[in-house]
C-alpha cells in the first residue's frame, strides 16, 4: 500500500498528506523509508500545514520565507504538552510553551476579525490543569489561590509565567471565586508603598535598576482592576470594561505600524502622528483606582506596618478602593530620536492632551491637562510616562507598560504616584486603551477650540 502511494506524482501525494493532522506527519514518516525521505524536510507539505492551522507568519509578501518545518514542529511539540493530562511534565517543559506561547502570540493576525492563533490559544487555555501550570506561577501563588497552582521556584520562571498571565487577561469565569481569592494579595503589593523606589523607577519595574519589566506588579494591577471594576457602577461597564476580559483580547499587533522604517522621516511637511510608530493620538479609555490616604497611611506607617520585616509582604488588603473612569484625548506633540541610553530600535514620542472624568465633572483629581512620552525600554517593551497639569502644575505622574508590545490594542498597564515621588504616597493602579483614532491632521487646540460646532472625527478602534 505504501508504494501504491509513493506511486503517485508528487502534488497528488502532497495534496493526500496535508489532509492528515500536522502530529501525524511524524508518524507517517516512520512506516517507511520511502516515506521518511519524502516528509523530512518537505518546506512545501510543511508550509501548507502550518498556514492551514496558524496565522501567516510572514509580516508582508517581501518578508522571507520561515523554516517552515522547524517552526510547525515546534508549534506541534507545543500543542502536545499543552494537550496532555501530566501536570507534572507541562511545569517541567515551561519556558518551552512560554516561549512559543510568545512566539504564536508575536505571529498573531487578524484576517476578516480572526486569528487562527488567538482561537487555537484560547481554546488551549481554557483548561483549567494549563492555565495552572502555566500561568498561575508567579510569587503572588505563594500566598493565594488553590492547591493546584503553585509558585515557580526562580524570579525569571515567575516573572515569566506573570507575563503569560498578563497576555492572557483574567477572562469572565476568573472574576468569580478564584479572582475574589486573589484580589487581596494582588491589591497587597500594589499599595505595599516599599515597591515604589529609585530602583523601581515607582512603575512596574524590577527592584534592582535594570529597567526590566516587573510582570508580577502588572499581573497584581490587572487583578486588582479586574475585581474592581465588576462591582463599580454597571453604567460604566459597557465601555470600560478591560479589554483583558476576553483570553488573550488585544494582544494582536498592528502590522502596518510595527513595520517603523529605522530611521525618522526627514520631510517638515509629513504630519507627525504618521512620524509616530506608536499610534498615540485618539480617544483612550482609562482606569485609575485609589485608596482612602488614612487607610493608605495605616497599612505602610502603623505601628503594626513598620514591623513588618523589608523582605516579608504585607498582610493581604481587604480595604474597598475608589475608582474613577476617564476619558483621555491625546495628540502627538513631538517626535525626537532616541538618546545615547535610549533602545534605538524607535523614536521618543512626546504628546499632550485633556483628561476627563465619567463619573463625577466637579473631581478635580480627574479633570485635568495630561502630558507625556511614549519610548521603548532595553527589552524592547513599550513604556508610557504620563503626567496630570492642573492649573498650570504638575500633579501625578504614571508609568505603564503597553501589554503585548507596540499598537497592542490591550493598552498600557501600570501605577500612579506623586509627581514629587513622595515615599509616604499616594499611589496606585492604572490603565488606559485606545478606543478610538483621531484623523489625521485635526489639532487638540482646533477641536476645543471648536467643540460647539460638532464632536470632532474619531475612528472608533475595532
Amino acid at each position: 500500500m505504501n508504494m501504491e502511494l509513493l506511486d503517485f506524482c508528487y502534488d497528488i501525494l502532497i495534496r493526500i498528506l496535508e489532509e492528515i493532522n500536522p502530529e501525524d506527519l511524524a508518524a507517517c514518516a516512520r512506516t517507511s523509508s520511502g516515506f521518511n525521505n519524502f516528509i523530512k524536510g518537505n518546506q512545501r507539505l510543511y508550509k501548507a500545514h502550518y498556514l492551514r492551522d496558524y496565522d501567516d507568519p510572514r509580516q508582508n509578501s517581501t518578508s522571507p520565507e520561515p523554516d517552515w518545518v522547524a517552526s510547525l514542529q515546534g508549534l506541534v511539540r507545543c500543542q502536545k504538552l499543552l494537550e496532555t493530562h501530566d501536570v507534572e511534565f507541562k511545569r517541567e517543559n515551561f519556558k518551552l510553551v512560554a516561549k512559543t506561547v510568545d512566539e504564536i502570540l508575536y505571529n498573531a493576525t487578524h484576517r476578516n476579525g480572526v486569528s487562527k492563533n488567538i482561537a487555537l490559544l484560547t481554546r488551549s487555555f481554557a483548561q483549567p490543569r494549563n492555565l495552572d501550570a502555566f500561568m498561575h506561577r508567579s510569587s503572588l501563588y505563594q500566598r493565594a489561590g488553590t492547591e493546584q497552582q503553585l509558585a515557580a521556584d526562580n524570579e525569571e520562571d515567575r516573572q515569566l509565567s506573570a507575563k503569560l498571565h498578563c497576555l492572557h487577561g483574567m477572562g469572565a469565569g476568573a472574576l468569580g471565586r478564584r479572582s475574589t481569592s486573589t484580589h487581596p494579595y494582588a491589591r497587597s503589593r500594589i499599595y505595599d508603598l516599599r515597591n515604589y523606589t529609585d530602583k523601581t523607577e515607582w512603575g512596574p519595574f524590577r527592584d534592582d535598576g535594570s529597567g526590566k519589566v516587573d510582570w508580577e506588579m502588572i499581573e497584581s494591577v490587572m487583578i486588582d482592576l479586574s475585581y474592581n471594576t465588576t462591582i463599580c457602577c454597571p453604567r460604566f461597564l459597557p465601555h470600560f470594561l478591560p479589554i483583558w476580559s476576553d483570553p488573550f483580547g488585544g494582544v494582536v499587533r498592528d502590522r502596518v505600524r510595527a513595520n517603523y522604517p529605522p530611521s525618522l522621516p526627514k520631510e517638515p511637511d509629513i504630519p507627525l502622528d504618521l512620524k509616530d510608530p506608536y499610534n498615540v493620538s485618539g480617544l483612550w479609555h482609562r482606569i485609575v483606582c485609589f485608596l482612602d490616604y488614612n487607610d493608605l497611611f495605616a497599612y505602610n506607617f502603623s505601628s503594626q506596618a513598620i514591623g513588618v520585616s523589608p523582605d516579608e509582604p504585607r498582610s493581604p488588603l481587604q480595604t474597598d478602593e475608589a475608582i474613577r473612569h476617564i476619558i483621555m484625548r491625546l495628540q502627538v506633540t513631538e517626535v525626537l530620536p532616541p538618546g545615547p541610553y535610549d533602545n534605538p530600535a524607535l523614536p521618543i514620542v512626546k504628546f499632550a492632551g485633556v483628561s476627563k472624568s465619567m463619573d463625577v465633572s466637579w473631581d478635580p483629581n480627574a479633570n485635568s491637562k495630561i502630558r507625556g512620552e511614549v519610548r521603548l525600554t532595553c527589552e524592547g517593551e513599550v513604556r508610557w510616562t504620563t503626567i496630570s497639569v492642573f492649573f498650570g502644575e504638575e500633579r501625578w505622574r504614571s508609568e505603564g507598560i503597553q501589554v503585548g508590545g507596540i499598537n497592542s490594542k490591550r493598552g498600557v498597564t501600570g501605577t500612579w504616584f506623586d509627581k514629587d515621588f513622595d515615599p509616604h504616597g499616594p499611589a496606585g493602579p492604572t490603565a488606559f486603551w485606545k478606543m478610538a483614532d483621531k484623523v489625521v491632521g485635526e489639532d487638540l487646540e482646533d477641536e476645543e477650540e471648536d467643540e460647539s460646532d460638532g464632536e470632532p472625527q474619531w475612528i472608533f478602534v475595532q
